[in-house]
Order: C-alpha cells, then sequence, then structure tokens
C-alpha cells in the first residue's frame, strides 16, 4: 500500500511538470519517513548512482551531436539521402526518411532530427507539390528513428539504469531502426502512388560520387561508434569520447564552418543538458534502491503472473502500458520510471534484458509523436503552424507502420538481438 501510494504521487507530479529528479527524490523521500529508513540513504544512493563511467557516455553523445549539428551537415545528408533514394516515387518524402535515419547516426536525438530535417523538408516539400498535411506528419514519424539507431542516448541511459551492457543495445538498434524506416518508406511509395507525388532523375554515377564524398563525413561517425564498439577496440563510453574528437576535426579542419562562439555556446548546452540527465540518474538511482527494498518488482511479476502465464499476452499487456504512459510522459522519463519495475517481468516471462531495451525505447519513443505531450509534434506545429489537432490527425496513417514496426520488433527478437549475438559473443 505504501509503495502503491508514493508511486502514484510520483506520476501524479510528473503530470503536473515537477522536474523528474525532484518527483523521484521527492517520492523516495517520502517513502523512507513512511518506513522509518534514514534520510542519509537517499544521499548516499544519489552519490552512487552518479559515479559511473558508462555515464560519461551521455555528455559526450551530446557534444558529438552538436557538433555535427553546428558543422553543418543538414545539407550534405539531404543531398545524400537524394541521390539514394530520390528517384523512388514521393521522392522528397523517401528522402526525409532516409536522412532521418542518417541524421539519427549523428544525433541520437528524435527532437534534433525533426528540427533540423523538417526546417528544410518540409518546405521544400509543398513547393513541390506534397500537401502541408503529409509532409509535416511524414517528418514526424522519421524522425522516430532518432532514438533507436546509435548512437542513441535513450539506449544509454536504459543501459545505465538496468545495468545491460551498453555495447550490445547500440548495436542492437541498427536493425529495428531500419525496421521503423522501411516500413514508412513502403507506405510512403503506396500514398505518393496514390496521390501523384513527383519523383527526381535517378542520379548518375557521378552524381552519386559527389554526394557520397559530401555526406562522408557525417556517415563516419555511426560508423566509427558501431565498429569500434563491435570490435572490441573501444567501450561505448570510449566511443563516444572518440566521437566528440572527430567532430571537433571534421568541424575545424575538414568543413571549417564551426565558430569558436558557435562551439562555446555547444558546450555550455551540453552541460546544461548533461547535468540534468545525471541529476535524473542520481534521483533514478536511490528510488530503483526504495523499490529494491520494497520488493516491489517482485509484487509486480506475481501480480502479472496471476492475470496470465502465457508469454504473448504478457508482452501485450507490457507494450499496452508503455503506449498509454508514451502519451503523456517523454521517452527519457518514463524510461526511468518503468524500467527497474517491467525488467523483472520481462526476465521471468523469458524476455531478453537487450531485447526488452529495444522494445521500451521503440514502443516510448512512438509517444513523442502523439498527444497530448509528444514532442516531436510541438516542433513541426512551430515549423508549419498548422494546429496541434490538424497535424494529429494528418498522423494518423502514419500510426499504422509505427505500431506494425512496434509489434514485429517485439515478437521478432532476433531482429534486435541477431547483431549483437554475431559480433559480440
Amino acid at each position: 500500500m505504501i509503495v502503491g501510494i508514493f508511486f502514484l504521487v510520483l506520476v501524479v507530479m510528473m503530470l503536473f511538470g515537477v522536474p523528474v529528479a525532484y518527483s523521484l527524490g521527492i517520492a523516495s523521500a517520502g517513502y523512507m519517513l513512511a518506513t522509518g529508513t534514514s534520510l542519509a540513504m537517499i544521499v548516499q544512493r544519489m552519490v552512487n548512482g552518479a559515479n559511473s563511467f558508462t555515464m560519461l557516455a551521455i555528455p559526450f553523445f551530446f557534444m558529438a551531436g552538436e557538433l555535427m549539428n553546428i558543422s553543418g551537415v543538414t545539407e550534405k545528408i539531404i543531398e545524400l539521402a537524394k541521390a539514394l533514394v530520390g528517384h523512388m516515387k514521393g521522392g522528397l518524402a523517401q528522402v526525409n526518411i532516409v536522412a532521418s535515419v542518417f541524421f539519427a547516426g549523428v544525433s541520437g536525438s528524435a527532437t534534433a532530427d525533426t528540427a533540423a530535417l523538417g526546417s528544410s523538408l518540409i518546405p521544400a516539400m509543398v513547393r513541390e507539390g506534397y500537401d502541408l498535411d503529409f509532409s509535416a506528419a511524414i517528418t514526424v514519424a522519421s524522425s522516430c528513428v532518432g532514438p533507436i539507431i546509435p548512437p542513441s542516448i535513450t539506449l544509454v541511459l536504459y543501459g545505465i539504469l538496468t545495468g545491460t551492457d551498453v555495447g550490445r543495445l547500440l548495436i542492437a538498434g541498427v536493425v529495428p531502426g531500419l525496421i521503423v524506416a522501411g516500413s514508412q518508406m513502403v507506405y510512403t511509395h503506396f500514398h505518393a502512388v496514390k496521390m501523384n507525388y513527383p519523383s527526381y532523375p535517378k542520379a548518375t554515377p557521378k552524381q552519386m560520387g559527389r554526394a557520397v564524398t559530401k555526406g562522408f563525413g557525417a556517415l563516419m561517425m555511426p560508423i566509427i561508434i558501431i565498429g569500434g564498439t563491435m570490435t572490441g577496440i573501444f567501450t561505448p563510453t570510449e566511443s563516444a569520447a572518440i566521437a566528440v574528437l572527430y567532430g571537433i576535426v571534421i568541424g575545424f579542419f575538414v568543413y571549417r564552418n564551426i565558430k569558436l562562439s558557435a562551439f562555446f555556446e555547444s558546450l555550455k548546452k551540453v552541460g546544461v543538458n548533461s547535468m540534468n540527465n545525471m541529476l535524473i540518474l542520481a534521483a533514478a538511482s536511490c528510488f530503483s534502491w526504495v523499490l529494491t527494498m520494497s520488493k516491489a518488482p517482485d509484487m509486480l511479476v506475481n501480480v502479472m503472473l496471476g492475470i496470465s502465464s502465457n508469454k504473448t499476452v504478457l508482452t501485450l499487456l507490457i507494450l499496452f502500458l508503455l503506449i498509454l504512459i508514451g502519451f503523456f510522459m517523454q521517452a527519457s522519463q518514463a524510461l526511468v520510471v518503468l524500467a527497474p519495475i517491467l525488467l523483472p517481468v520481462a526476465r521471468a516471462i523469458g524476455i531478453d534484458p537487450v531485447h526488452f531495451g529495444l522494445i521500451m525505447v521503440v514502443t516510448l519513443t512512438f509517444g513523442g509523436c502523439t498527444p497530448p505531450v509528444g514532442s516531436m509534434l510541438f516542433v513541426v506545429n512551430s515549423i508549419t503552424k498548422m494546429g496541434f489537432a490538424r497535424l494529429t490527425r494528418a498522423m494518423m496513417p502514419l500510426y499504422l507502420p509505427l505500431i506494425i514496426s512496434i509489434l514485429l520488433i517485439t515478437f521478432v527478437p532476433q531482429l534486435s538481438l541477431f547483431l549483437p549475438n554475431l559480433v559480440m559473443r
């Protein structure tokens, strides 16, 4: 009963806009006071939670993405995507999707993807005869690959929260990310045929070579991260630091378009974002300790197994819960609260922790393109000024390929586990 009360308090505080770290800390402190536990444990658990080498990957990945963004890689990524898929039916819409895949390998953030590509591609699509509703909706949907394909800050966060191997998680995100993008490309093809959207002439070998040359610098960052981690040359945290070094070299010495003022502004931005995440993770460590002491995960396992012993039924219940929570909470916030609680349930029904991490991240990211708090919806609405209700209606058809992708990733474990099992035995 005490656990249930303070978990409810936690959720209510977060829904009313209380910062996640404060919500976790207050709920944890309330439980400790109610059970007579010394509040000194809060400090101890928060310090232990923040004292993690793996956690350094978060600010490094943030900084690597910032460096590539201010290096002007967006236009180069769009040009490369246009050379690869621009000749397909609905050419610029397909470019939008493929560019999101490439951009995901640079930023690891759905909102950064939406803002960077949306501001360029939505006006361009409208000029070429695409209706505004579809242009905005495909931009929102395609940005869902941002937190899935490495470098994924959300997957790093899940690894820290649950003690799962971050290297395996990052590699596991490659195929699911491509599945999400591929399902949207299939939908876009049929929709483009129906609406008779235009396409570009197929790129000549010379044009393809020029596009690959220009985009090569951006594409090397995910290759360095994935390749180095897969071969064991460096750890995920070390790969993040090397990605920052690579971003500095590309921005200052190859593209030569980073100004010192922009560089220092990025450092400040990354510092603030990183400290916010560090504080959340420290508070989450305290909250996880409270959950362990209260045996709440064990109780949840017993309750869910009491509902059904069928793995499929329980998996669908978990998906329903994740989608429901995703409507009201951002993915990273929901992950902090739900990962320590749901992972024991997943283990009890035989779901691999790496696979479950992909299930959680993909499903919670889906919430970013749904009302009422979908962050990608707000970004695109700020670009198009089309109104939140109209944008939500435009998104309805694109929810289908996203849901199909979620079900495929959930019920075909090898889609997530094939690569990490192949290269990290």
